[in-house]
C-alpha cells in the first residue's frame, strides 16, 4: 500500500521530476544533471525545510512555498551545476525562457532568476553521480563481466530514487554509487555470469562498509519492485 504524501513533499517530489525533465529538454550532459539533482533534493531543499521547522526567515521567492518557485530554483540548481562543470555556462537568459514555457501559473523576472541565483546554497563536495561514474569505469576496467553492466540503468535508478524522495539521498556519496552499483549489477547482468565478487571489490574500492551496502542494496531492490507494482 503507498503511503500518502503530504502537499509539500508531492510538490517537491514534482520539482524534481521538472528539474529532470528540464536537464532532458536543455540537453545537458549527465555529470550536469545529477549535480544539479544533489544540489535541489540534498542541499536547496533539506535547508529549506529546516529554516521551515525552525520558524527562520524563508526568501521571499518562497513565500509561501509552492510548486511554481521550486521549479525557479530547480533551474537554477541546473544553472549552478553548468558554472561548476562547463567552461560556458547555461545561460539565465536562456533558462528563463524555457521556464516562460513550461511555469504557467507564476511569471519570474530576469531580477527574481538573480536574486534565486545568491540566495542558493552551494558546494563543492563529489556527487553521487560522480562517485558513480569513477565506480562504473573502475569496474569495468578490471572484470570481464563489466561490459554487461548498464551504466543507463545505474541513471535511471538514481533518477527514480531522486524523484521518491528515499531516505538513500542522505548517505554518503560513496555509500549510494556502491550500492547503486551493485544493484544494477544485480539486475542487468545475466546471473550465470554473476563470478566476479562485486561486493567485495566495492567495499575495497570505496571504503563502505559491506553491511552498509547490503542494506542500501535491499531497500533499492524493495524500491524498485514496489514502485514497479
Amino acid at each position: 500500500m503507498a503511503i500518502e504524501q503530504s502537499p509539500l513533499r508531492r510538490a517537491r517530489n514534482r520539482a524534481v521530476g521538472f528539474l529532470i525533465e528540464a536537464a532532458q529538454q536543455l540537453e545537458v550532459s549527465p555529470v550536469l544533471k545529477y549535480t544539479a539533482l544533489s544540489l535541489f533534493a540534498c542541499r536547496f531543499w533539506p535547508s529549506l525545510i529546516r529554516s521551515q521547522e525552525h520558524n527562520s526567515n524563508i526568501h521571499w521567492l518562497l513565500q509561501p512555498i509552492q510548486e511554481s518557485n521550486l521549479q525557479l530554483f530547480a533551474l537554477i540548481s541546473l544553472w549552478i551545476s553548468s558554472k561548476i562543470h562547463n567552461s560556458k555556462a547555461l545561460m539565465l537568459k536562456r533558462l528563463k525562457a524555457w521556464g516562460d514555457k513550461v511555469i504557467t501559473d507564476q511569471h519570474f523576472t530576469k531580477r527574481d532568476f538573480s536574486e534565486a541565483v545568491l540566495n542558493f546554497e552551494i558546494g563543492n563536495a563529489k556527487t553521487s553521480f560522480m562517485c558513480l561514474e569513477e565506480l562504473f569505469y573502475q569496474f569495468r576496467e578490471v572484470a570481464q563481466v563489466g561490459k554487461h553492466l548498464n551504466f543507463e540503468a545505474c541513471m535511471d535508478l538514481m533518477d527514480l530514487l531522486y524523484e521518491e524522495e528515499t531516505m538513500m539521498l542522505h548517505c554518503s556519496s560513496s555509500n549510494l554509487a556502491a550500492s547503486i552499483l551493485v544493484t544494477c549489477y544485480l539486475i542487468t547482468v545475466p546471473k550465470q555470469k554473476w563470478e566476479f565478487p562485486v561486493l567485495s571489490w566495492v567495499e575495497f574500492s570505496t571504503a563502505c562498509e559491506e553491511e552498509e551496502i547490503m542494506e542500501l542494496v535491499k531497500y533499492i531492490l524493495t524500491h524498485v519492485l514496489r514502485t514497479r507494482d
